[in-house]
């Protein structure tokens, strides 16, 4: 019964990774051909629901690569830089949002994975070690690790977020 929900605690985890952070991520980290290129018209300082800044947003009229989809008014989500008015930026698209590589959406997108897949890994390690052994493990040390992955998460996050606005810095 363990090794069943080992399965299904990485199906869970897969899913989610897919339908919440996934597709952005992806956009984030340029897998895929670009998809358009926004002229920006404004930036702005962007706020979560709880107020706290999250980067810098800019909206801008987006003009697709592929034809038969129209042009379209659209965000530049965690933009990499506060762009002049007319700059042209090269993007790919997510749920209705345009994303470009940057420092601080690697950051964002990679806390959020790195957040939701711990204690999914965490989870099924303990039901793994349940099924090897056929009794209930005790599970303090496996807590002990999820509190740890949670740490570095963020820190491997805030790393990956570093070596990319050096990247674009220099390239």
């Amino acid at each position: 019964m363990a090794g069943v929900g080992v399965v299904v605690t990485l199906a869970v985890a897969g899913w989610l990774m897919w339908v919440l952070p996934g597709p952005q991520m992806g956009a984030v980290l340029g897998f895929g051909p670009v998809d358009g290129v926004v002229s920006v018209n404004r930036c702005y300082e962007a706020t979560d629901a709880e107020g706290y800044t999250t980067g810098t947003d800019c909206t801008g009229w987006y003009v697709p690569r592929r034809s038969g989809e129209a042009a379209r008014e659209i965000v530049l989500d965690t933009a990499a830089d506060e762009y002049r008015r007319g700059t042209e930026v090269e993007v790919r698209t997510a749920r209705g949002r345009a994303y470009e590589l940057s420092g601080s959406a690697v950051f964002n997108f990679g806390t959020a994975g790195g957040l939701l897949l711990v204690p999914f890994l965490t989870l099924a390690a303990w039901l793994f070690a349940c099924a090897r052994s056929g009794t209930v493990e005790n599970g303090d040390g496996y807590f002990l690790l999820s509190l740890v992955g949670l740490f570095a998460a963020i820190v491997l996050a805030a790393v990956a977020g570093i070596l990319v606005e050096i990247g674009t810095a220099v390239f």
